[in-house]
């Protein structure tokens, strides 16, 4: 049997862009003022319809819990690009529950 760095069978999980229970990645926690970019944002963020790693909800203030998102062009906590492969994360919209799931 061939033995398997340990490295190789973890690296997975710890670079696997997994959202914490605490509602953050990488150390930006995912909720507050947030802004579109082309590029150079701080999350590739795919929104898909089922089996999303967070469900997120547009709100126009207070957007201070887990998965509330305040859409802004200026003076945001993080900014995301929309992709369609090669996410950090994928988001569904929701209008009520947001947060990680």
């Amino acid at each position: 049997m061939k033995r398997v760095p340990l490295f190789l069978l973890f690296g997975a999980v710890i670079f696997s862009g997994n959202i914490g229970s605490d509602c953050t990645l990488n150390g930006k926690r995912l909720y507050g003022k947030v802004r579109v970019v082309s590029s150079m944002a701080d999350f590739k963020v795919e929104v898909v319809s089922s089996g999303a790693d967070l469900k997120v909800e547009q709100v126009n203030m207070f957007s201070d819990s887990c998965g509330k998102w305040e859409f802004t062009d200026m003076f945001s906590d993080f900014t995301v690009e929309f992709v369609n492969v090669n996410s950090d994360f994928k988001i569904e919209f929701v209008n009520m529950f947001p947060g990680v799931q």
